[in-house]
């Protein structure tokens, strides 16, 4: 009995459940319908008023074209009328004449008629009707102000919905990944003039893969974009901006977004070369810190990264954020970094320490930073030939930024012994972004350090 009971309870349970969802999916039926109601009434109303928009537009041309006719019309009949006029004017006058010299051939006395023939000779010479040009100034034709739309009626006859705007394809190749932003392009598959703009959409995560429910942000939407392309700038470095999509819009709606493609602003990962440092410098792992132990100068600290054989620092601490390839500046692909082979430790004035990864090709940027107490200190990109003795900037194979905060502070840029004043404040972050293809240096430098760091000024050197 007990066992029959809880199988029926199970079952009226089961039913209840049932029960609900259908009356659950019934009020969607019923919202759903309602909404068709009110969303078809709303169309037809705008449908309405876009024709109602097109007969005001079509019954102005004509008004126009109406008037034009008019204009010719008064014009021509202004022109001929005056010219009826005068030449009324002029057959009256000759008919005068002309019953004036018929009167003349019956006058006996000769003074009499020479006089009157006289007259008419005169008259005669200056009649209007003699000096009147017998052609219409104007025709009578119209048809210069004659129509023919049938044109403009098959276009008429071609009117339809707006069609939904196809998918936008994003073009990572394109795209840019780069100082402290991100540049989007995308492309239309196929032309479409109608389009009127495109909304971006992004999210933020820090993992590889499709986006985790748990982990999923929300979506941050740039509307209104009118080009094929877009930049945010302020990010962090080390960092993935996945799930970027575009949708492209037209006057009515809004298309599918595009397939979401995965951008990140990756760091380039590197150690110093402890093997490599001077000896009154103390490395650990991407630490650089000035030991006083046996050298010359006062302690002097810095964070930051180091990348290559080639960054000469008075003192150096690792800082974990750093910098941003690009899916346009392909560096070294999936290959790991090639690694500096052993060589021989700088001594004398050459304070320096290397990076314990050598860049081959491609391009590459990553970040320093400097704790308040530094007093000086040199970040920058060498050839593998930089001697023991040589310092950063001295000689024609390496660059640097050098920042002086001894007896009075200084900015400067180094290469081959030259040095180029910066005029500008000495920042709390120095970015390096080595061209490895290209031959090139810059230097980016920020003013403070946080998801919107500024840049502060962007030098070069060849």
């Amino acid at each position: 009995m007990d066992s029959q009971k809880e199988a029926l309870q199970r079952i009226i349970s089961t039913l209840a459940n049932k029960n609900d969802e259908i009356q659950n999916f019934i009020d969607i039926l019923n919202q759903t319908l309602k909404g068709v109601q009110e969303n078809s009434s709303n169309i037809l109303s705008e449908l309405d008023e876009e024709f109602d928009s097109l007969y005001s537009i079509l019954d102005e041309v004509k008004e126009s074209m109406i008037n034009s006719i008019k204009q010719e019309q008064a014009r021509k009949s202004q022109e001929l009328q005056s010219q009826l006029s005068q030449c009324n004017n002029a057959l009256e006058n000759s008919e005068e004449l002309l019953e004036f010299a018929t009167r003349s051939l019956d006058i006996k006395e000769p003074e009499e008629f020479s006089k009157a023939a006289r007259q008419i000779k005169d008259r005669v010479t200056m009649a209007s009707a003699f000096r009147l040009s017998l052609k219409p100034k104007v025709s009578d034709s119209m048809t210069h102000l004659m129509v023919d739309f049938s044109q403009e009626r098959q276009i008429l006859q071609t009117l339809k919905f707006l069609p939904v705007p196809k998918a936008p394809e994003i073009d990572p190749v394109e795209c840019l990944v780069a100082d402290n932003s991100v540049t989007v392009a995308w492309r239309m598959p196929e032309e479409d003039n109608k389009i009127d703009h495109f909304i971006l959409e992004y999210r933020k995560t820090n993992f590889d893969g499709l986006p985790r429910v748990k982990d999923e942000r929300c979506w941050e939407i740039i509307d209104n974009i009118k080009g094929t392309e877009y930049t945010l700038s302020g990010l962090k470095f080390d960092s993935k901006y996945m799930n970027f999509r575009v949708r492209a819009c037209n006057r009515a709606v809004a298309g599918e977004y595009s397939d979401p493609v995965t951008l990140e602003t990756k760091a380039l990962n590197f150690s110093l070369d402890n093997s490599s440092s001077h000896l009154n410098l103390r490395v650990e792992d991407t630490c650089v810190e000035w030991d006083p132990t046996g050298g010359k100068g006062q302690e002097s600290k810095i964070k930051g990264k180091e990348n290559k054989g080639s960054a000469h620092v008075t003192s150096l601490k690792k800082h974990t954020r750093s910098g941003t390839p690009s899916p346009k500046r392909t560096s070294i692909g999936s290959r790991p970094p090639a690694v500096r082979g052993s060589r021989d430790r700088f001594t004398g004035e050459s304070y320096t320490v290397l990076g314990d990864t050598a860049i081959e090709s491609g391009q590459h940027y990553w970040e320093v930073k400097a704790q308040k107490d530094c007093k000086s200190y040199s970040v920058g990109v060498a050839y593998k030939t930089l001697g023991k003795f040589d310092q950063l900037g001295k000689t024609n194979t390496s660059w640097c930024i050098h920042v002086n905060n001894w007896l009075q502070n200084t900015f400067a840029a180094k290469h081959n012994n030259k040095v180029k004043a910066l005029d500008v404040t000495v920042p709390e972050r120095i970015g390096v972004f080595c061209d490895f293809d290209g031959g090139l240096v810059w230097w980016t430098f920020f003013e403070y350090w946080d998801a919107g760091s500024k840049c502060c000024e962007n030098t070069s050197e060849k």
